[in-house]
């Protein structure tokens, strides 16, 4: 039998709840946060009142990349700007916006959280400070 492990419900409304805290540090900036098992499927998802529609998508697509590409999403961006061209990929959901983050765990990748409605470096900051909190790294 093979046993994945992956983001738990109750982290995953503590990574929301941490997200949510630490946009007081940008005047409260409405943000859209998800977060994804390793496999890219979601588990947690919320939009702040006011967040754009366009976060929202973005958000979900930062944990996704972020999960199964296990790499920071703006490291996937940086190979984007390079010669790799992600339409070869044939995956329309890979994203290189910063503020998609992996949740490692004993060495593996359980989860993705992206979070997106501030300007991209603070989306990083954000999302890494969440995990932080949540898991202590």
């Amino acid at each position: 039998m093979f046993v994945t492990e992956k983001i738990s419900s109750d982290e995953t409304l503590k990574l929301i709840q941490h997200v949510v805290k630490l946009t007081g540090n940008y005047n409260n900036r409405p943000v859209a946060v998800s977060i994804c098992g390793p496999e890219g499927e979601l588990i947690g998802f919320l939009r702040m009142d006011g967040t754009s529609p366009a976060a929202s998508r973005i958000a979900q697509n930062k944990a996704y990349t972020a999960a199964i590409d296990r790499t920071e999403t703006s490291v996937m961006g940086e190979r984007m700007r390079g010669n790799d061209n992600p339409a070869f990929w044939g995956d329309e959901r890979i994203t290189g916006f910063g503020g998609g983050v992996p949740v490692v765990q004993n060495e593996k990748v359980i989860g993705g959280l992206g979070v997106s409605g501030l300007p991209e470096a603070d989306d990083i900051v954000v999302a890494k400070e969440a995990v932080r909190q949540v898991y202590g790294y």
